[in-house]
């Protein structure tokens, strides 16, 4: 591969919401477009990760290829050349370099995961799957098979960046010149030229983001929404008794959730909508404003998504899968050799 590796996952399971499609699906169309002439974007589909935590998995299938219709219908552009997507049970030496990877892996280095901590309480004890511990090891594979430098992620993803940083520094030091090293977070922050993680919270409890698994329906809104029901939950969004906007997460939490969404669905800075909006009086207008273009929004998004040829997103899906997973086995089979698996 002559072009450095961008890598990002494009979720399968659950029905995407409003949050998915500003928070993550925008910055990664947006991340294509303007990057992917000068770098290999490898855009692909975890859908192992899927069930660490319970799903139906009756329908896991049938969400993969809808979640990236959705992607398509927001404008991921499959047609671009350094693009691929692809879907991570589809490659086996997926799961074959995350065994090879947990047994250089301290079960105390990932037992502080903190993510594995906040899920555990979320699905309780009895539910916790070995998956859902070992995952961020198969995050780790996700990323080396393919020499990913840039893998953009969240705040909640960046423990999981270190330790396949230290899994490819430890196994390069053991064994020689064997994966690419991701760069640190810091760095992933500043390649993504995104100061802060935008997270949509929730309509009705703005503590928290919006989200299809904390069962919030009144607060949360779906791609899948009537775009006039979708206006509706945002005029009954939950703002406070302050009486004066302000974008201020900490005291004004509602208000400045609907600020954020204003941003982004208007595609202006923050600081520009927040100029416009502090220091008015009428929630009752912000509201009205924030309702207007999440029904533009999803009217558009919705029209687009009957127009997306899903033939020819399954002919670059099955035709990227067979250039990845030459990638991938390549990448293996050093690997294999290097630890005594194959003849060297």
């Amino acid at each position: 591969m002559s072009k450095e590796v961008i890598l990002t996952g494009i979720r399968s399971n659950d029905e995407p919401t409003l949050g998915n499609l500003l928070g993550a699906m925008t910055p990664l169309i947006n991340m294509q477009k303007e990057r992917a002439g000068e770098y290999q974007v490898n855009m692909f589909v975890p859908d192992l990760h899927s069930f660490t935590t319970p799903i139906d998995h009756g329908t896991l299938y049938q969400n993969t290829i809808r979640n990236l219709k959705y992607f398509v219908a927001a404008g991921l552009d499959i047609n671009e050349p350094n693009t691929f997507i692809y879907r991570q049970s589809y490659i086996p030496a997926h799961a074959e370099l995350t065994w090879i990877l947990d047994c250089f892996t301290g079960f105390g280095e990932a037992a502080r995961m903190v993510e594995f901590k906040d899920k555990s309480k979320q699905v309780g004890d009895d539910r916790v799957t070995v998956g859902l511990f070992n995952y961020p090891i198969l995050m780790a594979a996700d990323i080396l098979l393919y020499g990913a430098k840039w893998v953009p992620v969240g705040d909640d993803q960046r423990q999981h960046l270190e330790l396949t940083r230290d899994l490819a520094i430890r196994l390069n030091n053991r064994f020689g010149d064997l994966f690419v090293v991701p760069e640190p977070a810091d760095k992933q922050l500043s390649f993504s030229e995104r100061d802060n993680q935008v997270r949509i919270r929730s309509l009705r409890t703005p503590e928290k983001k919006m989200s299809k698994s904390v069962e919030d329906p009144a607060g949360t809104i779906l791609l899948k929404d009537k775009p006039e029901e979708a206006a509706a939950k945002v005029m009954a969004a939950t703002t406070d008794s302050v009486g004066v906007i302000n974008f201020d997460w900490e005291k004004q939490p509602g208000v400045t959730n609907l600020l954020q969404i204003l941003a982004l669905t208007t595609r202006q800075p923050q600081d520009k909508v927040n100029s416009e909006w502090s220091g008015k009086s009428s929630y009752g207008e912000l509201k009205a404003a924030v309702a207007a273009e999440v029904k533009s929004l999803l009217s558009d998004f919705q029209e687009k998504l009957t127009q997306v040829d899903k033939e020819a997103l399954m002919r670059k899906l099955e035709a990227d899968e067979d250039a990845m997973r030459k990638v991938a086995e390549d990448t293996l089979r050093k690997v294999q050799k290097a630890v005594g698996l194959r003849p060297s």
